[in-house]
């Protein structure tokens, strides 16, 4: 009997429980048995896993987050372990690797975004035998069109959108929303577009206080007094600098972003004299129930995951390419983050539109 192994890293998304579900479920059609590592690769490291049986996946398509823990700390390449009073950090992947073969797994399914299917690679080439599921709400990994997560997170600030819409029309104010969107605007994008934005400010386009002001005071002579800005989190300010709210020492992602939409709204309100407000939406573009769309995507790449691992197809990632599912092996996936094209037909539906990109 197979027994494969399946762990979620990094930050959580909706549509994780999918991806678990849809794999338990055809390794019990195969005659298989399916085991979770708890908390990313810590529970690897530590040999701490349960086998995942019908009564583990029962209810998981609608529940946002993951039955197995995460977390984007417990690289094995660079994994904290305590002596005595201190914490250092060691090279545990060839224990990692070992654990494998100790607990029998024929392959290990790792559902991450781009640190964690990194990671992935890494222990594919010291001989582990895994499967990589892409997996992030800022839609910018490399190698697939579109990641789980990504459309619930876009629904979640739309409907974020809405609500400051009515308030900002009420007070005649401007109201900026903050979204996730590290290095890649895609959220900002859809949701900007979907949520009927005024400006949006994407990491991906240069923009000025004055082209910003220029729209919300053209909107005021049209009889509007209102409007709505989006900005993702990684946009840089006017000087080209992103705004960093915190550093984390010791964390494999020490850079903590935030305060961008507070000093757009104070750029806005100083600029314009225009009363500015600034909402950051944060993690709850995380949470909540997976879309039908998320709950389906999930859902087929977990499907193929577990047939390219019961197949003995390793070294792989899931992807999606115009509609279809298929797979491309690790040394195939571009480097680098997938940002959004300058000339993206919905940057330039969004123009047409007159939505500003404050370029």
């Amino acid at each position: 009997m197979k027994r494969l192994g399946i762990l979620t890293g990094g930050g959580d998304a909706p549509g994780l429980n999918a991806v678990i579900r849809a794999v338990a479920k055809v390794a019990a059609a195969e005659d298989a048995e399916l085991y979770g590592f708890r908390n990313g690769y810590s529970g690897l490291i530590r040999g701490d896993y349960l086998r995942l049986e019908k009564q583990h996946i029962s209810g998981l398509l609608p529940r946002g987050g993951t039955i197995l823990g995460t977390n984007n700390r417990d690289n094995p390449f660079n994994f904290p372990v305590k002596e005595g009073n201190k914490t250092v950090y060691r090279d545990m992947s060839d224990k990692a690797v070992e654990n494998l073969e100790t607990f029998q797994i024929d392959c290990l399914i790792v559902i991450g975004g781009d640190g964690s299917l990194a990671i992935a690679r890494e222990l594919a080439e010291k001989g582990a035998r895994i499967i990589g599921v892409p997996k992030t709400i800022d839609n910018d990994m490399q190698g697939t069109d579109q990641t789980f997560g990504f459309d619930t997170a876009v629904t979640t600030a739309t409907d974020a959108l809405d609500k400051l819409h009515t308030t900002a029309e009420s007070h005649h104010r401007v109201m900026v929303l903050e979204l996730m969107g590290r290095y890649a605007g895609w959220i900002a994008l859809y949701s900007g577009v979907a949520g009927g934005a005024d400006v949006i400010l994407i990491p991906e386009i240069s923009w000025s206080i004055e082209n910003v002001a220029k729209k919300i005071i053209s909107r005021k002579a049209e009889g509007k007094p209102f409007s709505i800005i989006v900005v993702a989190e990684g946009a840089k300010t006017p000087k080209g600098e992103q705004v960093v709210r915190d550093t984390i020492k010791g964390s494999g992602d020490p850079i903590r972003l935030g305060g961008i939409g507070h000093l757009v709204a104070r750029m806005v309100e100083n600029t314009t004299g225009f009363e500015s407000r600034a909402t950051v939406l944060g993690h709850l573009q995380r949470g909540g129930s997976p879309s039908p769309f998320d709950r389906i995507l999930a859902t087929r790449y977990g499907e193929a995951a577990a047939r390219l691992a019961l197949a003995g197809e390793f070294g792989k990632m899931v992807s999606l390419k115009n509609g279809e599912i298929t797979s491309l092996t690790f040394e195939e996936i571009p480097s680098g983050c997938r940002v959004i094209p300058a000339e993206h037909s919905l940057i330039k539906a969004a123009k047409s539109l007159g939505i500003s990109f404050g370029d």
